[in-house]
């Protein structure tokens, strides 16, 4: 029995390095959405690998990882080289609302289960090798950083670890990059911020890492967030480097994010 009324898959005869992509029609986002994967090259019948998503930022969809990112040839390369194990890598949009959805809920779509709940149902459903005890990490960069942090820690059972990459980390700092009326999101009087996420929560947080170039206008927002961690006594591990906020410094860092995931599944 499947669970979406209607699911288009790529044809293998076209697909290219590892990549395949699914459209979907989801009840969350009361349309269809859209998926990129990279699925590795694995034994025959061979199931229930890890799946790590990738959340895109302001402006993006499904494709912006791999098409501007390369992060399936990233995944790819330290798979075949053996640093890493083989993983799905899950590259859903973040269902294009406006400038972005912030992977929150609003206009009567929920942006948030069609990350937690329809993204890895359809894959472990469509794609041979997952199955229903691939675990799940997320990731993220800018505002897709905000959505792992914020479905991550609010669903803290459900995911393996967390990595993101120039993180908006506050709310209030989605005003930086979209047209949209920050109170057109409906968050008034919500915790919007990712600190709000923890405070007062006695549970077992899945691992965290975060990081943030040194010249990226959101690196205030990432080291308060670090004192907070801190301060709250929550383990994780958060850097810095050089660059601002831009594909080149994604590129370079999306490695991290992997060899993270492939460490705290061994």
């Amino acid at each position: 029995m499947k669970d979406f009324r209607s699911v288009e898959i790529s044809d293998t005869a076209y697909e290219r390095d590892g990549l395949r992509f699914l459209t979907l029609k989801s009840p969350n986002l009361q349309g269809r959405g859209d998926v990129c994967l990279f699925v590795p090259q694995v034994v025959e019948g061979l199931t229930g690998l890890p799946i790590y998503i990738l959340l895109h930022g302001v402006y993006g969809s499904a494709w912006v990882w791999a098409m501007k990112g390369g992060a399936h040839t990233t995944a790819k390369r330290l798979m075949e080289s053996g640093e890493i194990r083989p993983a799905i890598i899950a590259m859903p949009s973040d269902g294009l609302w406006g400038d972005g959805s912030g992977y929150l809920v609003h206009h009567g779509r929920d942006f948030s289960k069609w990350i937690t709940q329809d993204v890895p149902q359809a894959i472990r459903q469509y794609i041979p090798c997952a199955g229903p005890n691939s675990k799940i990490c997320l990731g993220g960069l800018s505002m897709g950083g905000y959505g792992a942090l914020r479905l991550g820690l609010g669903q803290p059972e459900s995911y393996s670890a967390i990595s993101v990459h120039s993180a908006i980390t506050r709310f209030e700092e989605m005003s930086l990059f979209v047209e949209e009326r920050l109170d057109s999101y409906g968050r008034s009087g919500q915790s919007n911020d990712v600190v709000d996420l923890i405070k007062d929560r006695k549970v077992q947080w899945p691992p965290i890492r975060f990081d943030c170039g040194v010249d990226d206008e959101l690196v205030a927002g990432n080291r308060l967030l670090h004192r907070q961690l801190c301060d709250l006594g929550i383990a994780h591990e958060y850097e810095e480097y050089a660059g601002g906020h831009e594909w080149s410094y994604w590129r370079e860092h999306v490695e991290k994010s992997f060899r993270f995931f492939d460490i705290q599944l061994k």
